[in-house]
Protein backbone atom coordinates (compact mmCIF):
# COMPACT_ATOMS: atom_id res chain seq x y z
CA UNK A 1 0.00 0.00 0.00
CA UNK A 2 1.43 3.43 -0.89
CA UNK A 3 2.45 5.68 1.96
CA UNK A 4 0.13 8.47 0.85
CA UNK A 5 -2.91 6.17 1.01
CA UNK A 6 -1.89 4.96 4.47
CA UNK A 7 -1.61 8.55 5.70
CA UNK A 8 -5.06 9.40 4.31
CA UNK A 9 -6.60 6.34 5.98
CA UNK A 10 -4.98 7.22 9.32
CA UNK A 11 -6.13 10.85 9.11
CA UNK A 12 -9.63 9.76 8.19
CA UNK A 13 -9.72 7.32 11.11
CA UNK A 14 -8.58 10.04 13.52
CA UNK A 15 -11.24 12.40 12.17
CA UNK A 16 -13.98 9.77 12.53
CA UNK A 17 -12.92 8.98 16.11
CA UNK A 18 -12.85 12.68 16.99
CA UNK A 19 -16.27 13.29 15.50
CA UNK A 20 -17.90 10.28 17.17
CA UNK A 21 -16.57 11.28 20.60
CA UNK A 22 -18.24 14.71 20.26
CA UNK A 23 -21.89 13.72 19.84
CA UNK A 24 -23.62 16.16 22.20
CA UNK A 25 -26.01 18.77 20.80
CA UNK A 26 -24.78 22.33 20.36
CA UNK A 27 -26.50 25.52 19.28
CA UNK A 28 -25.09 27.27 16.25
CA UNK A 29 -25.93 30.95 15.87
CA UNK A 30 -25.23 32.83 12.67
CA UNK A 31 -26.63 36.34 12.24
CA UNK A 32 -30.35 35.86 12.94
CA UNK A 33 -30.46 32.07 12.55
CA UNK A 34 -30.19 29.57 15.39
CA UNK A 35 -29.79 25.87 14.83
CA UNK A 36 -29.40 23.04 17.35
CA UNK A 37 -27.34 20.26 15.80
CA UNK A 38 -25.14 17.39 16.93
CA UNK A 39 -21.57 18.52 17.43
CA UNK A 40 -20.38 15.45 15.51
CA UNK A 41 -22.50 16.43 12.51
CA UNK A 42 -21.28 20.01 12.72
CA UNK A 43 -17.63 18.92 12.86
CA UNK A 44 -18.13 16.55 9.93
CA UNK A 45 -19.78 19.36 7.93
CA UNK A 46 -16.92 21.77 8.67
CA UNK A 47 -14.37 19.11 7.73
CA UNK A 48 -16.20 18.38 4.46
CA UNK A 49 -16.40 22.09 3.60
CA UNK A 50 -12.67 22.45 4.28
CA UNK A 51 -11.83 19.53 2.00
CA UNK A 52 -14.15 20.93 -0.66
CA UNK A 53 -12.59 24.39 -0.54
CA UNK A 54 -9.11 22.89 -0.72
CA UNK A 55 -10.03 20.65 -3.63
CA UNK A 56 -11.71 23.46 -5.59
CA UNK A 57 -8.85 25.90 -4.98
CA UNK A 58 -6.27 23.30 -6.05
CA UNK A 59 -8.26 22.55 -9.22
CA UNK A 60 -8.55 26.27 -9.95
CA UNK A 61 -4.80 26.81 -9.52
CA UNK A 62 -4.04 23.82 -11.76
CA UNK A 63 -6.43 25.22 -14.36
CA UNK A 64 -4.74 28.64 -14.16
CA UNK A 65 -1.29 27.08 -14.57
CA UNK A 66 -2.43 24.99 -17.52
CA UNK A 67 -4.09 28.01 -19.09
CA UNK A 68 -0.92 30.06 -18.59
CA UNK A 69 1.18 27.33 -20.21
CA UNK A 70 -1.26 27.22 -23.16
CA UNK A 71 -1.07 30.99 -23.55
CA UNK A 72 2.72 31.04 -23.42
CA UNK A 73 2.98 28.19 -25.94
CA UNK A 74 0.64 29.82 -28.44
CA UNK A 75 1.99 33.35 -28.08
CA UNK A 76 -1.25 34.80 -26.76
CA UNK A 77 0.46 35.97 -23.58
CA UNK A 78 2.41 38.55 -25.59
CA UNK A 79 -0.81 39.81 -27.21
CA UNK A 80 -2.35 40.60 -23.82
CA UNK A 81 0.69 42.43 -22.55
CA UNK A 82 -0.28 45.59 -24.39
CA UNK A 83 1.66 47.82 -26.76
CA UNK A 84 5.37 48.33 -26.29
CA UNK A 85 6.37 52.00 -26.16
Amino acid sequence: MPLRLILWVVLLAIAVIFVTQNAQAVEVRFLVWRLAVSQALLLFFVLAVGFGVGWISRAYLAWRRARGADNAASGRAADRAGPID
